[in-house]
């Protein structure tokens, strides 16, 4: 799992035109809460930070820096303006070495499937997974080979093996299925949906 630091500075006024000076200024207002601290911090960082965290595919852990504070945290929410979709605000949960988080990581398909071979479509059910376990054993993708996958067939979360941590989302929920197009519909060897 990546780690990326962000360094923000505390902030003690809340009040809406203290955050519309703080988002003016190229600033993102923030709160941090959670196990790994004893109380919620209201801290403002420079919006260029969180390129690397909020416009990627990949999942980072973060380090904030907080005046000097490390906590140890993942990106809880993210809000964006409705219509710029610029970073409003931005909500963290500080984690415990020690103790178990719930989590979104990524899958990442490979392998060559013979139903795409035979001119299926690939369809991409489902991007992300919800998982619970210490952060230390979060991979940064969970792989999910399709070379199985025939026309009509799906790779549902009940197929993965994993190990280290454990998977929340439902095991009926449908990753990555290989669609027959309406050309292939009805010919011999080609499965209907």
């Amino acid at each position: 799992m990546k780690n990326l630091e962000i360094i923000g500075f505390k902030r003690a006024n809340l009040d809406s035109a203290s955050l519309s000076e703080l988002r003016e200024s190229g600033n993102v207002p923030c709160v941090v809460y959670g196990p790994g601290i004893k109380e919620q911090i209201h801290f403002y960082s420079p919006i260029i930070l969180f390129r690397e965290l909020i416009y990627t595919p990949e999942v980072h852990m973060v380090k904030l820096n907080i005046e000097g504070t490390i906590i140890n945290a993942v990106l809880k929410d993210a809000q964006f303006h409705p219509v710029s979709e610029t970073l409003l605000h931005a909500d963290f949960v500080a984690y415990a070495e020690d103790k178990p988080i719930k989590f979104e990581i990524p899958v990442k398909v490979s392998g060559s499937s013979p139903g795409l071979a035979k001119g299926g479509k690939l369809e991409l059910k489902t991007r992300v997974l919800k998982v619970k376990g210490l952060a230390k054993d979060f991979p940064d993708v969970i792989p999910v080979d399709i070379s199985g996958l025939d026309l009509g067939k799906s790779f549902k979360v009940e197929d993965l093996n994993v190990e280290g941590f454990e998977i929340l989302t439902s095991p009926n929920v449908s990753i990555v299925t290989i669609g027959v197009p309406r050309a292939l519909r009805g010919k011999k060897g080609g499965d209907e949906e």
